[in-house]
């Protein structure tokens, strides 16, 4: 089982910044290597979907974001350290929620859009932007 730990939650004042990662580990690591799969970052509010906020291709050399986050929040990746990262800008109580990472898509491939693609996650991390 792959395991992906998310930290960098917390309680952030509106306006204010937090950066999120997330790591891999785990005994089966060696067979699904995730420096070689997309990820993405997802997040669910209380009573609302789990969605897609940001992804990245398996080099880095694509990425993508949902409307909501365009233009303050960024993605990255260090496939030496099989982390990925989401540096959260300008952040807005609408913010608030549980944040995940998650693994998947196809190996060497682009950034896959649908929630069922992602086939390892992360337990989450809590985000609190007050106003």
């Amino acid at each position: 089982q792959v395991q992906l730990v998310e930290s960098g939650g917390g309680l952030v004042q509106a306006g204010g910044s937090l950066r999120l990662s997330c790591a891999a580990s785990g005994r089966t690591l060696s067979s699904y290597p995730l420096n070689i799969y997309p990820m993405g970052w997802f997040r669910q509010a209380p009573g609302k979907e789990r969605e897609l906020l940001a992804g990245i291709s398996w080099n880095g050399g694509s990425t993508y974001y949902g409307d909501s986050v365009k233009g303050r929040f960024t993605i990255s990746r260090d496939n030496a350290k099989n982390t990925v990262y989401l540096q959260m800008n300008s952040l807005k109580p609408e913010d608030t929620a549980v944040y995940y990472c998650a693994a998947g898509g196809v190996k060497y491939g682009g950034i896959p859009y649908g929630r069922s693609a992602y086939e390892h996650w992360g337990q989450g991390t809590q985000v609190t932007v007050s106003s």
